[in-house]
């Protein structure tokens, strides 16, 4: 079943339950400054506060845009009222579109599912790059300076969280839950073991070893 992303600025995105229809499965979950705080598989749509707590919403654009891992998203406003200023300023910042606030678990439903007639091929080429590793998110394929990485599907999904957090310490938890993977719970030393594979398996390539353990704390991907 294909997996569409909903991520909303507010509090909502904390609230809401998935929704399925027409063999889809609509996630929500909620979107911080520092943008998703897992992996986002498949297509990925934002509903972004004009007023937000901590940063203004053009700003929370601005990095959505800037991030190769949102930079496709489709971005949606969510306007106090409707003002024409507001509506240029939110579309030059990156927004797609605007809608009216306040929200509604229906009123995103209604707004994604509309914009479905965009259709996947958006995401379908999708390249990411990090240094010399590259990841091909339609091929399921990375490459360190060109040559194949031998990689189980889990260890890829892994490789991938790190190459999009580089050079951050990321404790075992964070892996388990930037993967999915909270329910149903896994001993944290089980990220050990797909540490030990992912290792082997850059190693294997030419890539030496860009994980670093950081005692009793977790892990770093080091991209220089």
């Amino acid at each position: 079943m294909d997996v569409v992303n909903i991520f909303l600025t507010s509090e909502l995105g904390e609230s809401l339950e998935d929704f399925v229809h027409d063999q889809r499965r609509f996630t929500f979950d909620r979107l911080g400054p520092d943008g998703p705080r897992r992996l986002v598989e498949g297509p990925m749509w934002a509903f972004v506060d004009w007023v937000m707590d901590d940063l203004a919403g053009l700003e929370m654009c601005r990095r959505l845009r800037a991030d190769p891992r949102t930079a496709e998203a489709h971005v949606t406003m969510v306007l106090e009222e409707d003002d024409a200023e507001d509506r240029r300023r939110a579309l030059r910042a990156g927004a797609d579109d605007y809608v009216i606030g306040p929200l509604t678990r229906t009123a995103v439903l209604d707004r994604v599912l509309a914009l479905q007639s965009r259709g996947p091929e958006r995401y379908a080429s999708h390249r990411f790059e990090a240094g010399a590793l590259a990841i091909d998110m339609a091929a399921l394929q990375a490459r360190w300076n060109g040559e194949p990485i031998p990689l189980r599907p889990n260890e890829f999904r892994l490789l991938r969280f790190f190459a999009e957090n580089p050079n951050r310490v990321l404790t075992r938890e964070d892996l388990i839950g930037g993967l999915g993977k909270r329910e149903p719970p896994i001993d944290e030393r089980t990220v050990d073991v797909w540490i030990g594979r992912l290792r082997r398996a850059i190693k294997a390539a030419g890539g030496g070893n860009p994980l670093r353990t950081v005692r009793s704390m977790g892990y770093v991907f080091d991209l220089n």
